[in-house]
């Protein structure tokens, strides 16, 4: 994610020319906004092998500790919308530094928790702290780097470096867990934060869009409570079942509220999102696939990492380091995949990914309670996250192709809200399923057999979006000027 260098008074604010920066000063500005976006994402999965230590150590309940991951997750999804929105509007450079600078306090509040409400609340600020960060992550790189093969590359880095968080949270937590403490998969965040917050502070320069509008306050309370409670209404069905009252009164108060948030920005003169948006063949498309990515591959590092750990045996270490082959192999997707858009096109080299993610899915939904590493950790998980790092950079390319540069902070922050709504959604379905299948059983032979059903649900969710890719995505873009963009 690069910075955005101040363009002259007569200029676009939001472009850069290739003139304005060197090529070293431009990567750098990358590193430091995609180190902030590793972190965001990091911390969506590194709880995961932690989750044992904080329940002993903080008392938490069951459903505590689910909380612990959807208080995050829900918070970032929910708000993300409006830190996109914040950062066409207040300036990339200003609100990556609030956002970032808020994470990292609540990261600080989180490690040094005493109890389990402070834990549980300073995962809500972190999530609300990563919804303002992400999307000026994207934004930055999208308005810094000119449309053509530097971009796609810009946004490959970007890709990788995200996805490399979620892959890194089972080695980093488990490594932190069990060398220090769990507090620590909260407390590396504050000197990390902090030299990137002096990084960002050195080589961003502040640009904006979108001068003299106003943030949407109504728009923003309507989506981030309807987003909100549609995902606790899918996380309570987990204990509650599909029919409770639990569940049925928040997925109908959050698709009410959706519903309304709808209505009001058809009437509203600056909406939070604008709904012409979705005349956009390419912005809808993307962000309905990369929901349904995004809705398999987060579940993906949970239910390994509980694999490893509760049918296999491993220690949270050991479960950490029998994921680093999958987290080196999204990395490598996501850095292949601007190479070979360039000779298949983007919607070819998503839908390919697709398919070779569920192909990896598939070959996990044959885990067994005996499993060998090389057969039920090794290879599936190579697969599937190779397919990941494929499909999601395209999918972010094809989304922020046509984005006027108003509008350039929301598409990103749509795109990302997609990946993270997914995650979370899917967590909780694809959880219900696997708890479906055990019925409340903690033998290893069980608990296989549910995590397995979750992988076959999986790989139908992949083919799904392979499908929708070839059938639903544009083989070409529109530039904001009208003229067409690269061939997709």
């Amino acid at each position: 994610m690069t910075a955005m260098v101040q363009a002259p008074a007569d200029a676009q604010q939001s472009r850069i020319s290739p003139s304005a920066a060197r090529p070293a000063r431009t990567w750098l500005v990358i590193l430091a906004a995609s180190a902030g976006q590793f972190l965001v994402v990091l911390d969506v999965s590194v709880v995961n092998v932690a989750l044992p230590s904080m329940r002993a150590d903080l008392g938490l309940s069951t459903t505590g500790l689910q909380w612990v991951l959807n208080a995050y997750s829900i918070a970032f999804a929910g708000f993300m919308l409006f830190g996109g929105r914040a950062a066409d509007l207040f300036g990339r450079k200003r609100t990556f530094i609030f956002g970032l600078g808020l994470f990292t306090a609540a990261s600080l509040a989180g490690g040094l928790a005493q109890e389990g409400w402070q834990l549980l609340a300073a995962r809500a600020v972190q999530g609300l702290g990563a919804a303002v960060l992400a999307p000026a992550t994207l934004t930055i790189v999208t308005a810094a780097v000119p449309p053509g093969p530097a971009r796609t590359r810009a946004i490959g880095t970007w890709s990788a470096v995200g996805a490399a968080g979620g892959a890194a949270g089972g080695f980093v937590g488990g490594v932190l867990t069990d060398l220090l403490s769990w507090r620590w998969v909260l407390l590396i965040n504050v000197p990390v934060g902090a030299l990137v917050l002096l990084g960002a502070a050195i080589w961003l320069t502040e640009s904006r869009a979108g001068a003299g509008r106003r943030l949407d306050l109504p728009g923003a309370i309507l989506v981030t409570g309807g987003l909100a409670a549609v995902a606790y209404g899918i996380v309570q069905t987990e204990e509650s079942g599909w029919t409770a009252a639990a569940t049925l009164l928040p997925l109908s108060a959050g698709l009410a509220l959706l519903g309304l948030f709808v209505a009001v920005e058809s009437r509203t003169a600056a909406p939070l999102m604008p709904l012409k948006l979705f005349r956009s063949r390419a912005v809808t498309a993307a962000n309905v696939t990369m929901m349904l990515c995004g809705s398999s591959s987060f579940a993906m590092w949970f239910f390994m990492t509980v694999y490893a750990q509760n049918v296999l045996g491993y220690t949270p270490l050991e479960a950490g380091l029998a994921l680093v082959p999958s987290s080196i192999s999204v990395i490598i997707g996501s850095k292949l995949a601007p190479r070979l858009m360039a000779r298949a096109g983007a919607v070819n080299i998503a839908a390919a990914g697709a398919l070779i993610a569920a192909a990896g899915f598939g070959w996990q939904s044959l885990m067994t309670a005996d499993g060998t590493f090389l057969t039920t950790i090794l290879g599936p998980g190579i697969l599937m996250m190779m397919g990941i790092g494929l499909a999601a950079t395209p999918l972010a390319s094809l989304a922020t192709a046509g984005a006027e540069p108003g509008d350039a902070g929301l598409v990103s922050g749509m795109i990302n809200t997609s990946r993270t709504m997914g995650g979370a959604l899917g967590l909780a379905v694809l959880s219900t399923v696997a708890a479906s299948r055990t019925g409340g059983s903690t033998a290893p032979a069980d608990l296989a057999a549910g995590y397995a059903l979750a992988f076959r649900v999986g790989t139908g969710l992949l083919f799904t979006c392979a499908v929708l890719c070839l059938l639903w995505l544009p083989r070409r873009t529109e530039q904001p000027t009208g003229h067409p963009a690269e061939q997709s």
